[in-house]
């Protein structure tokens, strides 16, 4: 089994952050039944949301002196709001799990493999 990062890209266009609560709850239940229906087969490592985008901080050291700066890395209207690790047989396994992530958090998902030994 290969280990792949599926993670969820928003464009900014999206009105998560306008929306209620109650707005946001079949989202938030789409998401945990995936996520269960991922733990049940044996797919899950590890997953999370991210905080607001407001919410980064970058750190560089590549001079030999740190930088630590307010805000995200890029600027940019896109922003990853959140991810899955998962243990997928194939590339063509994973992006089927993408593609139903996809539709539970309502977000495009990126699919990478994480580089093997």
């Amino acid at each position: 089994m290969t280990q792949y990062l599926l993670s969820v890209h928003h464009d900014g266009s999206e009105d998560f952050e306008q929306m209620t609560p109650e707005q946001m709850q079949p989202v938030f239940e789409a998401v945990d039944a995936f996520n269960t229906e991922l733990q049940q087969t044996g797919k899950w490592v590890f997953a999370g949301g991210l905080e607001g985008i407001e919410s980064a901080t970058t750190v560089d050291n590549t001079s030999g002196q740190r930088l630590v700066v307010d805000g995200p890395f890029s600027e940019s209207k896109e922003y990853l709001g959140g991810f899955w690790v998962v243990e997928a047989a194939d590339l063509d396994e994973a992006l089927e799990l993408a593609h139903r992530g996809s539709a539970a958090c309502g977000g495009r998902v990126e699919v990478r493999p994480f580089q093997s030994e």
